[in-house]
């Protein structure tokens, strides 16, 4: 571990210029040093995960377990299921282990400052992933490495007011919510909200938490066509909850992409089917092959180079053409 490496050279040389202690303080830390070899000189990462809610965090874990072993990168991982205080019980255990760099994507957006500063104090790097946090103090991680959320909702509103713009009708939509609080449901929320705004005719008539899993999704998808009979598009903040509420779309004897248009964020495979195969109308991609980027900014971090405050992901939006097209060389 390099923060070893650093601790253990400047013992060594404390011990060499103080006589009096020499041989007794080299011969306590001696040990773990001369062990190093090429191990020490190793990297390690603390990473705490969301957690396992859908399609899109398997694919994304996946990335950066198998990019950090490709980078020669020692990897600890924590899952939070989806709880902000398992994250924080996370980061303050990857700073006891002296890790030297700290990767995380936030549950929520706020409440960070606090274990961000235990990092910072210690000397411990910290990267943001997929999300951000709401803090003030910028100094608090060096980078910041995902999807522009707002840009993602307005790409979805986008298409909305295309494939309406021969209508005068009123076009009343649902829309399922990622998980309260996190940064690409307030994000995803805001960028669709502005863009549809400017046409009177677009109404938002039920909006409520699916929590980014396709269980809620469906149960929320039921309420809501239980209260409003009329719904003509669902925007849903991930592919999973669009997938849960096509079950009950056609539980409720409807057929999804036609009685009720659907929008979602993600493109993950069975999403892109859904989208070939009619069910939903129109996806507006978000990556989760992060890995790469991570371990890249993780070396970078840990050698004192400068890096990007702010790394986004390039990625596209897909047409149910587009999605057959794509289907077969899906990585995810």
């Amino acid at each position: 571990m390099l923060r070893r490496i650093s601790a253990l050279v400047l013992a060594g040389l404390t011990a060499f210029a103080v006589a009096s202690c020499g041989s007794e303080g080299g011969g306590g830390t001696g040990g773990d040093a001369g062990a190093g070899g090429g191990t020490d000189d190793t990297i390690v990462m603390g990473f705490s995960q969301v957690g396992a809610e859908s399609g899109w965090r398997t694919a994304n874990t996946k990335s950066v377990q198998e990019s950090a072993k490709a980078a020669g990168i020692e990897l600890k991982f924590s899952d939070a299921q989806q709880k902000q205080e398992n994250q924080i019980k996370a980061i303050r255990s990857f700073i006891q282990q002296r890790v030297d760099v700290i990767a995380f994507s936030p549950v929520v957006e706020s409440g960070w400052d606090p274990v961000l500063n235990e990092a910072k104090n210690a000397k411990i790097p910290v990267i943001l992933t997929d999300r951000a946090v709401d803090s003030q103090d910028t100094s608090l991680y060096k980078s910041f490495l995902g999807s522009d959320f707002i840009e993602e909702g307005k790409k979805a509103g986008q298409w909305l007011v295309e494939e309406y713009k021969d209508s005068s009708d009123t076009v009343n939509i649902v829309e399922l919510q990622g998980t309260t609080g996190s940064a690409p449901a307030n994000d995803r929320k805001a960028g669709f909200a502005e863009v549809i705004q400017a046409d009177a005719k677009f109404k938002i008539i039920a909006s409520q938490t699916g929590d980014f899993t396709r269980a809620k999704g469906k149960e929320v998808m039921e309420a809501f066509l239980k209260s409003n009979p009329d719904i003509d598009v669902l925007y849903a903040h991930n592919d999973d909850m669009g997938l849960g509420a096509i079950e009950a779309i056609e539980g409720a004897g409807k057929v999804p992409g036609k009685d009720i248009k659907i929008i979602t964020v993600d493109a993950v495979k069975d999403g892109m089917q859904a989208l070939a195969d009619g069910k939903i109308n129109y996806i507006v991609e978000c990556s989760p092959l992060l890995g790469p980027q991570l371990m890249d900014l993780a070396k970078k971090v840990v050698a004192g180079e400068e890096v990007p405050t702010r790394v986004v992901t390039e990625e596209t939006t897909f047409t149910q053409e587009q999605a057959k097209e794509a289907l077969p060389s899906r990585q995810y």
